[in-house]
């Protein structure tokens, strides 16, 4: 499988996802249509499905347009999420198939929104899975807690996310990775691995890439928010209960002004 970042309005991505063999598409999150019937159209592929997160605007908020220009296009949800235009509502451990290689399992991350969905996405032996992640995990941090509580995000970064293969490629919404980075130091101000990634991905931002994707293995090595089960967290926020260390991170991340 392929998979293309497609940059949206401020700093969002869409994502194309290819099946090589078949040349079908599946899109995350097509906030701009046109840009995203074009890049298709560039690759030679035949968008078939879009894969929404969640309902927030700057994810979904493309999709009726897009089901005008891609007749018979599937657009999926989570079923507990209000999704524009969606027409294939999904729950936790739904699967679908993309093309003759690409399987996609849906894993309910609530807490941003009630209803987030991320994608996991494996594709032929030997390739890394992706997960698509929208703004439940990002590289380095994680969404604000608008519809859920610190036990669902726990349970959403630290057990679903968290238990995927360390390989896979994570996928997120936006690039925020240097803030989250620049936060991260202050929670682990010692830690290498914060520090060495912070200085890749600032040097990614002036070449004008993309800091995307990360993997799970980085984020447990580097994203404070996917790190509160160890105790030199949890004593650094004084708190020693990850859901209350990870509550307290949130509260900090919101009122940092770095």
């Amino acid at each position: 499988m392929k998979i293309f970042h497609i940059p949206c309005l401020e700093d969002n991505y869409s994502y194309l996802i290819i099946d090589e063999e078949t040349n079908e598409a599946a899109v995350v999150d097509p906030v701009e249509p046109n840009k995203i019937v074009e890049f298709s159209r560039q690759q030679g592929a035949k968008l078939t499905a879009v894969l929404t997160t969640h309902h927030h605007w700057d994810h979904a908020g493309g999709n009726d347009q897009l089901k005008k220009k891609v007749v018979g296009i599937k657009v999926y949800g989570g079923s507990l999420d209000n999704v524009t235009g969606c027409n294939h509502k999904v729950e936790n451990g739904d699967k679908m198939s993309l093309g003759a290689n690409v399987n996609i399992l849906c894993l309910h991350t609530p807490c941003h929104t009630k209803g987030h969905i991320s994608y996991y996405v494996t594709g032929k032996e030997g390739e890394d899975p992706a997960v698509f992640t929208g703004d439940t995990l990002f590289v380095a941090g994680c969404g604000k807690f608008f519809e859920g509580s610190a036990d669902q995000m726990y349970q959403s970064l630290c057990v679903t996310l968290g238990s995927l293969p360390k390989p896979t490629q994570v996928y997120c919404g936006h690039e925020y990775t240097v803030k989250n980075l620049q936060f991260a130091l202050t929670v682990e101000p010692s830690n290498v691995k914060i520090q060495q990634k912070l200085s890749w991905a600032q040097n990614q931002l002036q070449a004008g890439l993309p800091t995307i994707p990360s993997t799970i293995e980085e984020e447990m090595e580097t994203n404070p928010f996917m790190r509160v089960d160890l105790p030199e967290i949890q004593k650094s926020v004084g708190h020693n209960d990850a859901i209350e260390a990870l509550r307290e991170i949130r509260k900090r991340k919101d009122n940092w002004r770095g």
